[in-house]
């Protein structure tokens, strides 16, 4: 099967090109709904839909991007929090939306699952400067619509690659900041030739020093797309990619380092022969990802449409580390004659395929609007751990794997989604999705596993259309999903259901929009992250038994004047365990209602835009986290601390009247008042009877990862 999907690829690829823009005439206006109406609406929500979402268009992201990542170009939307490993943006970087991890936010890219299928997680390091090639993207919050890919247990995310263009046009775009921090794309597309193909593509490359010590990344990545427009056709094919390394920068540091150096990094720390501190040069993550996409979309007639696609994923990657006093056996290696131990560099690897197909098919008239659709997946990674130095062993034992595990896992579903509208004033959208995952791994972690799950998942809701201004709307939504391969390794997890209920009224005019949004989050037995890491600074996460999330959203946009526009919102909530129970210096206590780890109680932001003429902006950005816990047992020494940052971008576009189209003049200062903040942290606890024989004492330590002071980038890119 993997063998037939490579051939496929190379097949489309000779045969067929890709890409599109913003750039259409109206005689394609129905080309391009095509593309978006089937490519997209199958995972998208729209304002007739009782569902929670924010959009954001390829210029409200073109605005900041000059080299940090997806994650934090999303900041400043509602109930998301967002952290970074380096400390600046670049490099690893995460997520979180209503308080859920990112192994909770379901990733499309055009409807194809972007999720590492073992981990869940998303990321985004393996393809830097992919923004540049994103037309717009949808954040919904909740459970959402059914998506192709995990369960959405905070929110789901679909991106959209660049529409195709009808004339051919070039971009070159560069830029440089704090922390030696650069990034340079180029950008062409052929146009429609013989108003039938076009060809686009992008190569990018990012490097920055990072804000914590030794903290570099060095990205670097493409983005190949063409496009076939026909009568009633549009065929999309394209490859797309990324390769990395970065200095590791997981450990943080703890609570004295922060206040003395926090910048420290001791990634790499090792004691030579000689008894000096020295750092490992090649501390590093380095990673390789491949994707490619084949979609074909029909205009069946104008009720009909129909979406097929299929598509590949190759990874392939290590992380490298040097390691002291390591024990022979654990390595493979044969003991040496008077050393109980030995220092030596290890990897480990991961290489993995993912590959499946996605379909749907769209029937819409005056007042019903269908959507049948699913998906089949399957993903095989091979995990392994070589030894390429050792101080102590024979040259003959290096090289071979010490460690050899395997994950595989199936994924199907089949959804229906249905939109109905019964008068002009209620439309009723019911959704129903059947899952079934097939989970098998071999490791001394995880131990044999060959899990089935079958999901269902319900949704249903009402909108009220009360006038042109004025919509309300009510949802409930039922989700369930499987453990990641993390949860096995640390126990024997349960899969999680969460029973999900949106209230929801939007208003708008021509010079104010506003959302508000209330939501009962009920969850069984919720995948909680307990603040702990394991070795690869993976997260930690333990079955709660019953937990809520309950929360108020407000976000609106309002024109004070022509030239000037607020954009706040804020997020008000209350994330609970149920009767938590922990075993505290030897002893099982029930703690009660405690609140859900790195869930705060606030979270708002805020822009502010003036332009003072069409083509120059200023934007002063806000946002503000509450305080949270990194644990789940209310532990002081847990708490992260709440934080207000501000930053300031200016956009300037000049139109010369020859050789370019357009230039663009772009600068960004993060965090402007310097303020000294952590975004991200960890939680530990672990006994010990050292007080007393048979006294046990539970002890608990915490880390964290500071972010930036103030820091700039400047940006300009030249269209033509």
């Amino acid at each position: 099967m993997k063998i037939l999907f490579k051939m496929l690829f190379a097949g489309a690829m000779l045969q067929t090109s890709f890409g599109f823009s913003q750039e259409t005439t109206t005689q394609d206006t129905v080309k391009v709904k095509l593309l978006d109406d089937v490519l997209v609406s199958a995972v998208r929500a729209n304002a007739k839909q009782p569902v929670s979402f924010t959009n954001m268009s390829k210029k409200e992201l073109s605005e900041r991007n000059l080299g940090q990542d997806i994650p934090v170009l999303m900041n400043y939307l509602p109930s998301v929090v967002t952290t970074t490993d380096a400390g600046n943006g670049v490099g690893y970087t995460g997520i979180r939306v209503r308080g859920s991890d990112a192994t909770r936010v379901n990733v499309t890219i055009n409807g194809i699952a972007y999720n590492d299928s073992e981990s869940h997680g998303t990321y985004w390091v393996n393809m830097p400067d992919f923004v540049s090639s994103v037309e717009n993207l949808q954040l919904q919050r909740g459970v959402g619509t059914s998506t192709n890919g995990a369960g959405a247990f905070g929110a789901s995310l679909n991106m959209l690659t660049d529409s195709y263009s009808e004339k051919s046009n070039g971009e070159v775009s560069n830029s440089i900041g704090s922390f030696n921090t650069h990034k340079h794309t180029v950008k062409f597309s052929t146009g429609l030739m013989n108003n039938t193909f076009e060809l686009a593509g992008r190569l990018s490359k990012i490097n920055s020093d990072g804000y914590v010590d030794r903290a570099s990344s060095d990205l670097k990545s493409y983005f190949l797309q063409g496009t076939y427009v026909g009568k009633t056709t549009l065929i999309k094919a394209l490859v797309f990619g990324g390769k990395e390394k970065t200095y590791q920068s997981w450990n943080g540091i703890d609570s004295l380092t922060l206040v003395n150096d926090r910048t420290f990094n001791s990634s790499g720390m090792f004691t030579d022969e000689s008894g000096n501190t020295r750092f490992y040069d090649n501390e590093t993550d380095n990673y390789q990802q491949d994707h490619a996409q084949l979609h074909w979309n029909e205009q069946i007639n104008s009720n009909w449409n129909t979406n097929m696609a299929v598509h590949y994923t190759k990874g392939k990657g290590y992380y490298e580390n040097y390691k002291e006093d390591a024990d022979f056996s654990e390595y493979g290696l044969l003991p040496v004659a008077g050393q109980t131990s030995t220092d030596l560099i290890r990897q480990k690897w991961l290489d993995n395929d993912f590959y499946g197909a996605t379909f749907s098919g769209n029937y819409r008239n005056t007042v019903l609007d269908v959507i049948l659709g699913g998906a089949w997946n399957k993903y095989e990674g091979s995990h392994f751990g070589k030894v390429i130095w050792a101080r102590y062993a024979s040259t003959s034992e290096l090289g071979d794997n010490y460690y050899n595990d395997s994950g595989i896992k199936t994924d199907w579903n089949v959804f229906s989604k249905v939109n109905y509208k019964i008068t002009n004033f209620i439309n009723l959208y019911g959704d129903l999705q059947f899952r079934r995952v097939n989970y098998k791994a071999d490791a001394p972690e995880t131990g044999l596993v060959d899990d089935t799950f079958n999901f269902f998942n319900p949704k249903a809701g009402i909108t009220f259309t009360i006038n042109e201004k004025n919509n309300f709307y009510f949802s409930y939504a039922r989700a369930n999903r499987e453990p990641n391969r993390t949860d096995y390794e640390n126990g024997s997890p349960k899969p999680e259901s969460l029973n999900d209920f949106e209230l929801g009224w939007r208003y708008g005019t021509a010079k104010t929009k506003l959302n508000v949004n209330a939501y009962y989050m009920a969850y069984k037995d919720q995948l909680v992250l307990t603040g702990q890491l394991d070795d690869v600074g993976a997260p930690i996460r333990a079955n709660s038994g019953d937990s809520y999330r309950l929360g108020l959203e407000i976000d609106a946009a309002v024109a004070v004047l022509d030239k000037l526009i607020f954009r706040p919102n804020v997020t008000l909530s209350m994330n609970k365990n149920k009767d938590f129970v922990f075993q505290r210096d030897g002893e099982l206590q029930n703690l009660g209602d405690t609140n859900i780890a790195y869930s705060p109680n606030l979270i708002a932001g805020n822009m502010v835009i003036f332009s003072p003429i069409k083509s120059l902006q200023f934007a002063l950005l806000t946002k503000v986290v509450g305080e949270q816990y990194m644990g789940n047992i209310d532990s002081n020494m847990s708490k992260l601390k709440g934080y207000c940052v501000n930053d300031f971008s200016v956009n300037w576009e000049i139109k010369p009247k020859s050789i370019f189209k357009s230039i663009v003049i772009s600068g960004l200062v993060n965090n402007i008042f310097d303020y000294k903040y952590v975004s991200n942290g960890y939680f530990y606890t672990y006994d010990d009877d050292w007080t007393a024989p048979g006294d046990i004492t539970t002890i608990e330590g915490a880390g964290y990862y500071p972010q930036a002071g103030r820091n700039a980038m400047l940006g300009a890119t030249l269209k033509f």
